[in-house]
């Protein structure tokens, strides 16, 4: 696909926001290069950051080269956009830590989607920069008023304030465009919409330093049907980590999207042409209850982040909430799964002593030990969803015992998690 046409397929799915030059970017090519770049802030990039990925997909198709960034300076400083108030300053051994793992996620994102970028770390060209070659090869090409009038700058002095740190993070992320632009021929630097004000300043710095020609392209803030900013949960943010976030809540996360929000999240997140996505708009308007739009987003976007197996267990764990079996599936990934019901925390020893009627009743699962029995003979009760028959059977009679956890169902949905201590 030619460029012109990939900002076409951009505008299509909602992944443009402004370019300072459509006609010049269309015109770049193969031997021109685009940067995006992210700051080593946390151990893990979240799910917003997957945006920045996938568009730097689609311009590497349309046959620019791709750098990716990681901020091991300006990650140390802190980036003011979206803030209202100072960030609080990581040690430079935690910025190179966070980028270490950085790196290895997205290395594995990018693997996955077949692109070999160029990865730079801003922290090489800028910590042999002295506070005078700062001042006198940068910071004089910046007049105030022109930092004071962007709207990152605007909104911190109307309210909290900003520091002189924060104040010259925009000349500083100049700076690398700059140095990109004359060592790798980068031509083009892309962002999210709050990103413009400092993705301009480095336009800004080409043009007067180097009188060089420079672009920039950026995506509108994500958000939901609502206008809520999209990438939170109510358990907080969603992690590209597996460790932060498991790929089955991963996973869950979409499968969970409103309706209103699949289609839309689908042009945005999947490569999926526009005829697939087309067709799957059509099924969600026929039949909106089987999700299908939100089956196969939760699909295509595990896979892209954590691999095809993930997806595979996390709709094997996803069925245990539906009478699934539990064989093959992990202690860490039953507690996932059932990190929101109910738990106890009960001695092996004490457990061995116990019937099903004991347990039941010991969990409070049940009021009495005779409901208990009452609702096991009734075929109601369950251990690791298989149905329990004699309430005086003992527990050591049930394999529940060989693992230092076990899942109590009683009736359809009401489940318990017991530990064994």
């Amino acid at each position: 696909m030619s460029l012109d046409q990939i900002i076409a397929e951009l505008k299509w799915r909602g992944l443009f926001f402004e370019a300072t030059d459509e006609n010049a970017i269309s015109k770049l090519d193969s031997k021109d290069s685009f940067y995006i770049g992210v700051d080593p802030t946390a151990s893990s990039l979240q799910i917003g950051n997957l945006i920045s990925l996938i568009v730097s997909v689609h311009l590497a198709r349309g046959g620019l080269k791709p750098i990716f960034l990681f901020g091991g300076a300006t990650g140390a400083i802190g980036d003011p956009s979206g803030k209202s108030e100072e960030r609080k300053l990581l040690t430079q051994a935690a910025v190179e830590e966070n980028v270490k793992k950085q790196s290895k996620q997205v290395k594995t994102i990018f693997e996955r989607m077949e692109l070999k970028p160029e990865f730079v770390n801003n922290f090489d060209w800028t910590k042999n920069l002295s506070t005078i070659d700062f001042l006198r090869d940068v910071g004089k090409y910046f007049t105030v008023n022109y930092m004071l009038a962007k709207e990152v700058v605007k909104s911190r002095l109307d309210s909290t304030g900003i520091s002189f740190t924060e104040f010259s993070y925009m000349i500083l992320q100049a700076n690398d465009f700059c140095h990109l632009y004359e060592t790798h021929n980068c031509k083009l630097q892309i962002g999210g919409s709050d990103q413009w004000g400092n993705i301009t300043a480095g336009l800004e710095l080409i043009r007067k330093k180097i009188q060089g020609d420079a672009y920039a392209l950026s995506w509108p803030l994500i958000t939901d049907n609502q206008g809520r900013k999209f990438g939170k949960s109510e358990n907080g943010t969603i992690w590209l980590d597996s460790e932060l976030t498991s790929p089955y809540k991963f996973h869950q996360f979409w499968l969970n999207l409103d309706d209103k929000d699949a289609i839309p999240y689908l042009k945005i997140f999947s490569f999926l042409s526009k005829s697939e996505i087309d067709e799957l708009s059509k099924m969600q308007e026929a039949s909106p209850e089987k999700r299908e739009a939100q089956k196969k987003l939760a699909d295509l976007v595990v896979e892209l982040v954590h691999g095809k197996q993930a997806v595979t267990d996390a709709k094997k764990s996803a069925e245990v909430l539906f009478g699934g079996s539990f064989e093959g599936l992990s202690e860490q990934q039953l507690e996932d799964i059932f990190s929101d019901v109910p738990s106890s925390s009960i001695e092996k020893a004490k457990l061995k002593q116990m019937t099903y009627a004991d347990v039941l009743a010991e969990t409070k699962c049940v009021k009495s030990k005779g409901e208990a029995k009452r609702l096991i003979s009734g075929g109601g009760a369950y251990i690791n969803n298989e149905r329990l028959e004699n309430p005086e059977t003992k527990l050591t009679d049930n394999k529940c015992l060989d693992d230092n956890l076990f899942v109590l169902r009683t009736g359809k949905k009401n489940y318990h998690l017991v530990k064994m201590t």
